[in-house]
C-alpha cells in the first residue's frame, strides 16, 4: 500500500501508486480484484462455517488490491488513528492473559477486522460511486440468499439440521436471529431508496426483493431489528425527501412512501395469518424480557460492571466480562471499555462521532456522494445505535459501511478541494 499526502478519487494515478499502472495485465487484475472483492461481500453472511468463505477470499482480495494502489488520504486520518489506537488497546489489554485460548482468539479476530475496516475506507475512497456501487450489489445479492435461507429455515422447508433457527425464530445461514435481521437492514434501505427516487428500472424485481428482506426481518423476531429498520427506513426517507431538488421528487417520495408502507402493513398481515407468527410476535413484541430485568439479569450487570470500570482504568480485558458475570455485557460501548479499558473506550466512542459528524454533512449537504451517503450512513447509525443493547463489533459489514461512509467524505473532500481550484 503506497501512502500519498494527496486525496482525491478523480485525480489520475502518479507512476508512484501502483507499478503496475501502465502494464496491459493492469486491465484483467482489476477485473479479478472486482471478482474477489464480490465474493468477500457475498460471503459476509456465512458465519456458520469456521473459517468461513469470507476469510479465505479478504487475504488474497486485500493483497491484490494493495498491489494494484490503496492510498492513505488525509481526509481519513481521523479515522485510521481512531482505529489504531482501539485495536493497540484491545492488544496491550491481552498481554496479561496470552495463556488463555479465548482471550487471544478473540483480540486477534477484532485486529483482523479493524485491518479490514481500515481496508474499505482505502477500497472506497478511489472510484467512490462506482465502488461503492458495486459493494453496494453485492451485499444486496448476499442478502437475498440469506434472507431466502432465512424464511426457508422458519418454515422448516429442508428439515432440520440445514439451516440455523433459534427459539422459532428464523436464522438461515446465521446462528443468531438477531444478527440475520439487522445484516438485512442496508440492503432494505439500498432497494426502497432506488425505488423512491426513480433509480431503477427494475420496479417489480426490486419490490420482490423488498418484500423478500422484509419478510425475513420480521420472521427473525429481533426486536432490535425491527425498530432499527423502521428507523432507519425513516430517516433515509427524511433525509431524501428534505434534499430533494424539485417538488415533483419530493411528492414522489411521499406517495411511493405511502405506498411502500400499505405493501408493508399488508404482506406482515398475510404472515400473521400463519401458524405460530402471532404467538411468536407477542412472545417479542415487549420492551424486555425476563433475562433482561433483575440485579444479575443483562441490565442490572451492566449497571454493576459500569461502577466497577469507574475504578479500573485498564478495564476487565478482552473477554473477562462474562467471568465477573457470567454473560457479555450486550453493549459494544461498555464492552469498548471492559475489554480494552478506558483509552480504548473513549476510542470506540471517538468512532462512533466522528463517523456521525461526517456520515450527517455527506447526508444533507448538496454533492455527487449524497445519494449513496443517505443510503450507506442511516443503515450504519442503526448499528450504532444497537451497539447500546447488542455487542457489534465482530459484525463483518459494520466495518464495510464504516469504510463506505469515509470513504464517500474523502471523495466529498476531494470534490470540494477541485471546486475551490484547489492545486494538487
Amino acid at each position: 500500500m503506497h501512502a500519498t499526502t494527496i486525496a482525491g478519487p478523480d485525480r489520475p494515478r502518479s507512476p508512484g501508486v501502483s507499478r503496475l499502472g501502465r502494464l496491459p495485465v493492469r486491465a484483467a487484475l482489476e477485473s479479478l480484484g472486482y471478482g474477489l472483492f464480490w465474493l468477500f461481500l457475498f460471503f459476509t453472511c456465512f458465519t456458520f462455517l469456521r473459517p468461513s468463505p469470507y476469510d479465505f477470499v479478504a487475504i488474497p482480495t486485500l493483497l491484490l488490491w494493495s498491489l494494484l494502489g490503496l492510498r492513505f488520504h488525509r481526509a481519513a486520518l481521523a479515522i485510521f488513528a481512531l482505529l489504531l489506537v482501539y485495536g493497540t488497546c484491545l492488544v496491550v489489554s491481552l498481554l496479561p492473559y496470552l495463556d488463555e485460548t479465548l482471550p487471544g482468539e478473540w483480540t486477534f479476530q477484532s485486529v483482523y477486522l479493524i485491518v479490514t475496516g481500515v481496508f474499505f475506507v482505502m477500497f472506497f475512497s478511489d472510484e467512490t460511486p462506482r465502488r461503492v456501487e458495486f459493494a453496494l450489489r453485492a451485499y444486496l445479492a448476499s442478502c437475498l440468499f440469506a434472507a431466502v435461507c432465512g424464511i426457508l429455515s422458519y418454515f422448516d422447508v429442508l428439515g432440520d439440521g440445514i439451516l440455523f433457527t433459534m427459539d422459532g425464530r428464523a436464522s438461515g445461514v446465521f446462528e443468531d436471529p438477531n444478527l440475520l435481521g439487522s445484516f438485512l437492514i442496508l440492503a432494505a434501505l439500498y432497494l426502497i431508496h432506488n425505488l423512491i427516487t426513480g433509480r431503477t428500472r427494475r420496479i417489480l424485481g426490486s419490490l420482490t426483493a423488498l418484500l423478500v428482506i422484509l419478510a425475513c426481518i420480521f420472521l427473525s423476531f429481533s426486536r432490535g431489528s425491527w425498530a432499527a429498520c423502521l428507523l432507519g427506513i425513516g430517516l433515509m426517507s427524511a433525509m431524501a425527501w428534505v434534499t430533494a431538488p424539485t417538488r415533483a421528487l419530493r411528492r414522489r417520495i411521499a406517495g411511493l412512501g405511502a405506498v411502500a408502507l400499505v405493501c408493508g402493513a399488508a404482506m406482515i398481515g398475510g404472515l400473521f395469518a400463519l401458524d405460530g407468527v402471532a404467538a411468536r410476535f407477542s412472545d417479542r413484541a415487549v420492551a424486555t424480557k425476563d433475562y433482561d430485568e433483575g440485579e444479575t439479569g443483562r441490565f442490572g450487570n451492566q449497571r454493576r460492571g459500569m461502577e466497577m470500570l469507574l475504578e479500573r482504568p485498564e478495564g476487565f480485558g478482552p473477554l473477562r466480562w462474562r467471568r465477573v458475570f457470567g454473560l457479555e455485557p450486550h453493549n459494544s460501548y461498555i464492552g469498548a471499555f471492559s475489554n480494552g479499558g478506558w483509552i480504548a473506550g473513549f476510542a470506540f466512542l471517538g468512532i462512533v462521532l466522528a463517523t456521525a459528524a461526517v456520515g450527517f454533512r455527506l447526508c444533507l449537504t448538496p454533492s455527487p456522494y449524497q445519494r449513496l451517503a443517505q443510503i450507506a450512513w442511516p443503515a450504519l447509525l442503526m448499528f450504532f445505535l444497537q451497539g447500546f443493547q447488542i455487542d457489534i463489533e465482530k459484525w463483518r459489514h459494520v466495518y464495510m459501511m464504516l469504510g463506505m461512509v469515509w470513504g464517500l467524505h474523502v471523495a466529498r473532500w476531494a470534490w470540494l478541494r477541485a471546486r475551490a481550484g484547489e492545486p494538487r
